[in-house]
């Protein structure tokens, strides 16, 4: 392991995380100015075995992936390849289908387009064909007219994305983040593990949730932790009490975000307990929980869903930031335009507020960072990736131990904090 100097109050909290009982296993890494500052890792990858953590060991890291598969569109964009501003349907043209002809690659990207939920349930058969399940949605219709509002689309946004990169490439994104992103920079970064990589990915242990409150990604920002929205779905090992299946879409349980504190718990508990809300429509269906193991199956590893399917080290995910804030993947006008807040606001789907530039988040309440200059996205468990190209900073944060809506979300955030303390 390595720690600056510098940063010893970062070594501090990582260390006192485990003393604690927070962590089961873990992986802190940060870049300052292009530097390798600190590197830790503890803790054990596999619980049932005792197989420890170690320097290469990477962990399933969700909606960290988001932010990943924007970078690949992004790049595209840069080339030519894709319109950001242009209709979805002029590359697919099968999108247009049912009022869906004005939507743009932009509104996939900021979660505008009103297409946060599959409708039918997708059997395991298709959890590897991305343009199956990308076909579905196509022939959906939207559930609120797109770009009036935001609502997180915890899984649709990577089938959407990646079929945009699919039908102007003919490559998926993972194949996309091989060649052109972790290959060339020698990270340690896959959407979709390969074989090899699988049996050494730490083994995720499933967060004992509160019956009160069973918000998994919508974290719990009335009491600060909002380190940990932005995954998978509640399905995340296999030990999910979601369900998912086409209703009434809850478009906002209570008021959307705007009221009392005691209200927003209330409708956030109200959206979490019911199997039919939009909350829990969005983040359980592909329904990971079908598959003998969730999250910690070959299947789900193997996918490479462009929503939650990336597999890193820390080190892997913050090398990722820290050349995304060099400008060695995108030019730095092209970042400075993604990361500017496209929305933000009350989110029909998380009912907290949420903001979002081009694929990445911004600072709030889900996104609970130091810096306005911040940008990146976390990823359900606590997972977190960022970078902050004022400072020079990239930073990543990786854990196999699931955190629930009310406790050990904040593990990240302490020592996101303890970074820019250090600076």
């Amino acid at each position: 392991m390595h720690c600056d100097p510098r940063f010893s109050r970062v070594r501090e909290v990582f260390e006192r995380h485990f003393a604690d009982g927070e962590e089961l296993g873990a992986a802190f890494a940060v870049y300052q100015d292009g530097e390798l500052v600190v590197d830790l890792w503890d803790g054990v990858a596999d619980r049932n075995t005792g197989r420890p953590w170690e320097r290469d060991t990477p962990a399933f890291a969700y909606s960290c992936t988001k932010a990943v598969t924007a970078t690949v569109l992004l790049q595209l964009a840069e080339r030519g390849l894709v319109d950001v501003s242009a209709p979805v349907a002029e590359v697919w043209p099968e999108f247009a289908a049912r009022g869906k002809a004005a939507i743009t690659v932009e509104h996939l990207l900021t979660h505008q387009s009103g297409l946060p939920v599959l409708e039918e349930p997708v059997p395991v058969e298709e959890f590897e064909d991305q343009a199956a399940i990308a076909a579905r949605l196509a022939g959906q219709e939207p559930l609120w007219e797109p770009g009036t509002a935001h609502g997180y689309h915890a899984l649709t946004y990577g089938f959407l994305v990646g079929e945009v990169v699919r039908r102007v490439t003919g490559k998926s994104v993972g194949e996309l983040v091989a060649a052109e992103i972790a290959g060339p920079l020698g990270l340690e970064l896959w959407v979709g593990a390969p074989d090899e990589v699988i049996p050494r990915t730490a083994r995720l242990k499933a967060a004992e949730r509160p019956q009160a409150l069973k918000v998994t990604e919508a974290g719990a920002a009335p009491t600060g932790e909002g380190a940990a929205p932005a995954g998978a779905g509640p399905a995340a090992t296999g030990e999910s009490a979601a369900t998912t299946g086409a209703g009434p879409a809850a478009t906002g349980a209570g008021d959307g975000g705007q009221g009392r504190p005691d209200d927003l718990v209330a409708a956030m508990t109200r959206a979490a307990l019911d199997p039919q809300s939009l909350m829990n429509r969005a983040l359980g269906n592909p329904a990971m929980h079908r598959v003998q193991g969730g999250a910690n199956n070959p299947v789900i590893l193997r996918a490479g869903w462009p929503a939650a399917g990336l597999v890193t080290t820390a080190r892997g995910l913050a090398g990722f930031y820290r050349s995304l804030a060099a400008g060695d993947l995108l030019r730095p006008e092209t970042l400075r335009d993604a990361t500017r807040t496209r929305v933000n606001g009350p989110d029909r789907v998380l009912l907290l507020d949420t903001a979002f530039g081009l694929g990445y988040m911004r600072p709030s309440l889900t996104f609970l960072m130091p810096s306005g200059s911040a940008f990146g996205h976390s990823g359900m468990g606590g997972s977190i990736g960022l970078g902050d190209p004022e400072r020079g900073l990239g930073i990543a944060y990786v854990m196999n131990k699931m955190a629930n809506a009310l406790s050990g979300n904040l593990r990240g955030i302490r020592l996101v904090e303890a970074v820019y303390q250090s600076l």
